[in-house]
């Protein structure tokens, strides 16, 4: 088609619209649109349609933003702020373009100019902005926030990078570095005239006020500049339109004339260079010291410009913080954030002249603390060298707010030496060496809320890691169940099944999805089973032409989709899966002629870069995989895939297309996980223990509906109380055995026969998180689900029921039990703004 005849097309379509109540929008696409064919006088790509379409979107967007912001100044509503190191957001076309219901104009729009908008939609780069659940989970929060119209705010970090692009090369993860803004990000907005100033090292000077008050001055600091992109965020079929504001790290000195002219070219930008380090990459590896200072900026970074961000809003409407409690309510979204409690305190003490007794009163009834782990180890402490270098005031602070605490508990237990020892803030190390200032302690003291994910993460809150405080402080701890936004993880990520749920039920269910239900009655329809079927079909065959075409890997289409996709890491247990694949493979060699279910057994995730175990992990998969793959005698009864570079935009083509999703982590220590819902809302059935979200979700589709196998919490503590022995389970059962010992003797890689000793080692002398001891369990619980897969209507009525009976998980009740009982925000209707105004 020639660009005078798509402009043509284009043109007929817009008139077709003029009339409709979508005037302003259509028109912007038309103007982007059609400024696109015509500076692309000779030839359009799908990469122009792209930004066409983008751009027109975010004009609108901008102009329900500026309502929104507008509504909430006017009508002076207490506010949350939400605050994340971690934002997974993933693509924005799509889901922009549903909730502002759009998606239709749009796809017959850029059809009349010859082009497909699903593979439009296939360039937009993830923004990557996290590391998996947790930056998942505050994406989905941002989402749900808008939809039930509630007055909101995020803030995060812009990372240059984001979570790194994985490869496997030689079987092997290789990290390279994720471009998402290489060729722009449409949906961002720079704010350089918010910019704030973010101080750090330099020394402390005390002086006193004119009433004789003692103050502090952090001088001679090295300053950085927090500059604030904004990337609205919008509500599905609402006109609010919030706000998730990312800094990036800008040099205050950007270019040293002197060193220049001089000759030292390099020293002349090096400040520049270390400034902007800070929002350059996620998470850096923080093994060693520089890795730790880098990740202690990056929190101390967006936390203070956050803070100073959400004072100047606060006194744009008031003259004294009398109010701010009333007006302001402040999310710390795991420890990560809770560098804010002394940021707070410094800012309202320091910077604003409060008393100190008034501005923790403040900080105490505006902060609250979601818990995202039960494992001591992963409850981050900062050294006290550390802080004292790179942040000599706010260590100053922590001091004293532990020096009041601990006086305040002692009154209530005088004699409790080792209660005082557990809850300091400060671990006092040995013998007072190798100090470090407990975050996870910290958060607890300045929040006035603290809540768990899950029912029995937030049980073991109160009886493990934080049983202390709980003791001190029961009324301050509560549960909040995680959920899913069903925007995207149905109405986009699969639009056939969201389709024809809509066709038999109506579409109420994508804001309220306990609506679902209404499907109850189906799961007996012979008739609707056909065409459930029909549509996982569908997307298996998809999700195989993506690996067909990414990773060379051709799939049987009649196995059973068999799938585990999360971070990699011991406690998930990746490895029992793989140690079942080869007792399946052994089975199947021995046995030839036996009669198998067809599965194709599927893992992906990324391993952090310096995580070891994790890394080695994935190189065994690619292994098992390879020879697995390769062996004849399998004739597509058994196929092992690791799924390279797994991400938010390849989840959506995965979950659809999973018959079983694999949630097997060792009970008691997953917190809650969010990927089991997707899931099941995708008609995904569980293979899983008693962990996590996995006991709340069997208590809704019902135990029929679900396969669960293994040790319980308290059986876990139970063993390892007793003294667990791993090599009982390893001599006592023969397809285990031969399988580590094919691990161990090199049978997976025979260029390097010695290369998963470390895997057969841990596993049989240690195995920490119980694989051997769930081994025979999780076998057995395999065999009920071939079993259940042969009869294909018993399979297919409870996919039906995983899907009609999760409507609890959705993200929406989860945030909405947050504004109700933490943060005391309500629902704003958003008022159209005359331009003038705007």
């Amino acid at each position: 088609m020639k660009q005078t005849e798509k402009m043509d097309k284009l043109w007929e379509f817009i008139a077709s619209y003029r009339k409709s109540d979508q005037k302003s929008i259509i028109d912007s696409m038309a103007h982007h649109l059609g400024f696109t064919l015509c500076k692309s006088r000779y030839t359009t790509s799908n990469v122009d349609v792209y930004d066409g379409i983008a751009l027109s979107i975010r004009d609108h967007l901008v102009e329900l933003w500026n309502d929104t912001q507008h509504t909430y100044d006017e009508q002076g509503c207490k506010k949350v702020y939400y605050l994340s190191l971690e934002y997974l957001i993933g693509r924005s076309l799509r889901n922009n373009l549903v909730n502002l219901n759009l998606y239709q104009a749009y796809q017959k729009a850029v059809a009349e100019i010859g082009f497909d908008l699903e593979e439009v939609e296939e360039l937009e780069h993830d923004a990557g902005l996290g590391n998996g659940g947790l930056g998942r989970l505050a994406a989905c929060f941002l989402d749900s926030m808008a939809a039930l119209k509630l007055p909101a705010y995020g803030y995060g970090i812009r990372y240059e990078y984001g979570i790194f692009q994985q490869k496997i090369e030689n079987g092997q993860q290789v990290e390279h570095p994720d471009l998402w803004l290489s060729e722009g990000y449409p949906w961002e907005i720079p704010r350089w005239e918010l910019s704030v100033p973010i101080k750090f090292y330099g020394h402390v000077h005390q002086y006193k006020d004119e009433q004789g008050v003692s103050r502090y001055n952090w001088l001679d600091t090295q300053d950085v500049v927090a500059v604030p992109f904004d990337v609205p965020i919008s509500g599905y079929g609402t006109r609010t339109v919030n706000n998730l504001r990312l800094w990036s790290a800008r040099s205050s000195k950007d270019f040293d004339f002197q060193l220049f002219n001089a000759g030292d070219f390099l020293r002349a930008v090096e400040e520049k260079q270390k400034s902007e380090t800070i929002s350059k990459v996620l998470y850096p590896n923080d093994t060693g010291f520089l890795g730790k200072e880098l990740r202690l900026k990056q929190q101390y970074f967006f936390v203070s410009a956050s803070l100073q961000d959400i004072i100047r809003r606060y006194k744009m409407s008031h003259d004294s913080f009398d109010h701010f409690p009333e007006q302001i309510a402040i999310q710390l979204n795991d420890t990560h954030p809770a560098i804010a409690v002394p940021e707070l305190m410094r800012l309202l003490v320091d910077e604003e002249g409060l008393e100190w007794q008034k501005a923790w009163s403040i900080v105490t009834h505006v902060c609250a603390y979601t818990n995202h782990t039960v494992m001591p180890e992963a409850l981050e402490k900062w050294s006290v060298e550390l802080m004292d270098n790179l942040l000599p005031r706010l260590l100053q602070i922590i001091y004293d707010i532990n020096h009041t605490f601990l006086n305040e508990v002692r009154k209530k237990r005088p004699h409790d030496v080792d209660m005082l020892r557990r809850i300091s803030l400060i671990d006092e190390g040995d013998y007072g060496r190798n100090k470090q200032v407990r975050m996870a302690n910290l958060a607890i003291v300045g929040s006035h809320t603290i809540n768990g994910v899950s029912a029995l993460h937030s049980d073991l809150l109160k009886t493990t890691i934080f049983q202390d405080f709980f003791k001190l402080f029961p009324e301050k701890f509560q549960n909040k169940t995680n959920g899913i936004t069903p925007r995207l993880w149905l109405r986009c990520a699969n639009p056939e099944l969201s389709e024809l749920i809509s066709s038999k039920i109506g579409d109420s269910w994508i804001t309220n999805l306990d609506d679902l239900k209404k499907l109850v009655p189906l799961a007996e329809d012979a008739d609707f089973h056909k065409e459930w079927q029909a549509v996982k079909r569908k997307k298996k065959e998809q999700l195989a032409a993506i690996l067909l075409e990414r990773q060379g890997i051709e799939l049987n289409v009649d196995s059973i989709f068999d799938v585990q996709v999360k971070r990699m890491h011991e406690y998930k247990r990746q490895l029992l899966n793989i140690l079942y694949t080869i007792v399946l493979y052994n089975r199947i060699r021995r046995n030839p002629e036996g009669d198998y279910v067809p599965r194709t057994i599927m893992i992906g995730g990324k391993a952090a870069p310096g995580y070891y175990m994790a890394k080695l992990v994935i190189r065994l998969a690619s292994d098992v995989g390879r020879v697995v793959n390769a062996d004849p005698v399998l004739q597509d009864r058994l196929k092992f895939v690791f799924l390279e570079n797994y991400s938010v935009s390849f989840a959506e083509k995965i979950i659809p297309a999973t018959e079983l999703s694999q949630q097997i982590s060792t009970a008691g220590t997953e917190a809650s996980g969010t990927g089991n819902m997707k899931f099941c809302l995708n008609g995904g059935i569980i293979i899983g223990t008693m962990d996590g979200a996995n006991i709340e979700i069997r208590e809704e589709v019902g135990e029929d509906n679900i396969f669960i196998f293994g040790l319980t919490t308290p059986q876990v503590m139970e063993a390892r109380k007793k003294g667990y022995s791993p090599r009982d389970y390893y001599t006592n059962n023969p397809e285990l055995k031969e399988a580590l010992d094919m691990i161990n003797s090199g049978f997976f890689n025979k260029d390097n026969p010695n290369l998963y000793n470390d895997i057969y080692n841990a596993l049989t002398y240690d195995d920490y998180y119980m694989l051997l001891a769930d081994f025979m369990s999780y076998c057995a619980c395999q065999e009920r689900v071939n079993q259940a897969y042969l009869d294909q209507e018993q399979w297919t009525k409870m996919s039906i029921l995983n899907t009609a009976k999760i409507g609890k998980f959705s993200s929406d009740r989860t945030i909405q039990e947050y504004a109700e009982e933490i943060w005391g925000v309500e629902p704003v209707e958003i008022q159209p703004v005359e331009v003038s105004k705007r």
